[in-house]
């Protein structure tokens, strides 16, 4: 489960610094969040302060369970135990970039593998030729990310965040680039995982994916959470 209370962070510094406030979220085991709002409004910052990317100048409480097991996130981040949460960071959260984030001297089989070898981890074959036959990566796990479409970076960067079976997916727009079937494909093998009571943080603009999908939406205008609910409630 995820846990957030007064999260508060800023990007940039002095006249262009940009404020984002989350008064309280909440996403079970098994659940799918999207968030969404205007350009520039602050999602990708907001995802990067729950994926650990940024440090928040205000948090009051963080947590991330898995299983039986609560890490309590925000006393990691007030002490500073970088380490520590480099190593939740690796092991618990699957984070897929807007750009997709791929190691441009890898090919995609090997960026997909990548999290897995650097935990250490033997890679689950059955679902690893799941996610590539799901996603229709087949044809192109031999090809580098230069030759890549930004449809299919986004694709290999979605397996690659969610082979190591982590607790928390965080998604900033991995449907923007892709036609609808394609979306379909992520948001399909996306509650597959949920099914396995992983959880979930997905940035979207598609509100019509976000409702057939999603569990709960979270609705973000000029750096300030203005709404929290069911898709049904929220839109």
């Amino acid at each position: 489960m995820l846990h957030i209370e007064d999260l508060c962070v800023v990007r940039g510094q002095d006249h262009q610094a940009h404020r984002v406030y989350l008064p309280q979220l909440s996403l079970r085991p098994g659940e799918v969040g999207a968030v969404t709002g205007e350009s520039g409004c602050g999602k990708s910052t907001l995802l990067e302060a729950i994926g650990l990317v940024l440090h928040p100048s205000k948090i009051g409480r963080f947590t991330l369970s898995k299983g039986a097991q609560q890490q309590d996130i925000a006393a990691l981040l007030l002490g500073e135990r970088h380490n520590t949460l480099a190593a939740i960071r690796a092991r618990e959260l699957g984070f897929v970039l807007q750009n997709g984030g791929l190691l441009p001297y890898l090919n995609v089989k090997d960026n997909i593998l990548l999290p897995c070898q650097l935990l250490g981890a033997r890679p689950d074959s059955t679902m690893l030729d799941r996610v590539i036959d799901t996603l229709k990566l087949s044809p192109l796990l031999a090809k580098y990310p230069t030759q890549l479409s930004f449809g299919e970076r986004q694709r290999t960067a979605f397996a690659r965040a969610i082979l190591h079976r982590p607790a928390l997916v965080l998604a900033d727009e991995p449907t923007a680039a892709l036609d609808l079937v394609y979306a379909d494909d992520i948001f399909y093998e996306g509650r597959r995982l949920c099914d396995e009571g992983k959880t979930i943080l997905i940035v979207v603009h598609d509100l019509e994916l976000a409702a057939k999908y999603c569990t709960k939406l979270v609705l973000i205008s000029d750096g300030r959470i203005v709404d929290v609910g069911t898709p049904r409630d929220v839109l």
